[in-house]
């Protein structure tokens, strides 16, 4: 659960950015539960990515229903009233289920950090003028401050408000081409001609 709306925007930004580009499963705020039978052993990644599990609505991440398939990636965003137990917490959590990459972002000192799976063990990786995720192929640093990310094509991340924009903008457009080729076809049948 997002700390405040800082925190809210980073989920949605990621979040909505990585499911308008990948086919995977790309959720955030979503409990995971490694282990069948054991309840107890879940946490609530504030993004996640499970590569090759397809898209669609689930009421939480069951490891054993999803083929084994660990999460592959994990966004995190720490918030002021984090503290450090609870994030070493986190961080032995996936490493021992298995994430490939993990990766945060520290609100307090404007830090971004990653690990990557080598040799079987999450290792903190360099974040010195960025992070390319060999994963998702995304780039990510800290501008003036705040968290940004690019896409393999170098377009920016949009914020919520700007993606919500760009997806009114191209089902207008489809309706737009869907009404034009309707009204061609009307044409061309008044005309006698028909498309089939």
């Amino acid at each position: 659960m997002a700390d405040n709306t800082e925190h809210f925007a980073f989920i949605q930004m990621v979040q909505g950015n990585l499911s308008s580009v990948r086919d995977d499963f790309v959720w955030g705020d979503l409990l995971w539960y490694p282990v069948e039978g054991h309840p107890e052993i879940r946490v609530a990644p504030d993004v996640l990515v499970a590569v090759g599990r397809p898209r669609g609505h689930r009421g939480s991440y069951r490891q054993w229903e999803e083929q084994g398939v660990p999460l592959t990636v994990v966004f995190e965003w720490w918030s002021p009233n984090a503290a450090f137990p609870q994030m070493l917490k986190k961080y032995r959590f996936y490493d021992r289920h298995g994430v490939t990459e993990f990766i945060t972002f520290d609100q307090r000192s404007r830090e971004l950090n990653a690990w990557r799976r080598i040799k079987g063990v999450l290792e903190p990786v360099s974040t010195e003028g960025g992070y390319e995720s060999e994963v998702l192929g995304i780039r990510m640093d800290v501008v003036q401050g705040d968290f940004k990310a690019w896409h393999t094509d170098g377009r920016p991340f949009l914020t919520w408000e700007e993606l919500e924009a760009e997806r009114k903008a191209v089902t207008a457009e489809r309706d737009a081409a869907l009404e034009r080729a309707a009204a061609l076809e009307a044409r061309l049948q008044a005309m006698g001609i028909s498309l089939d």
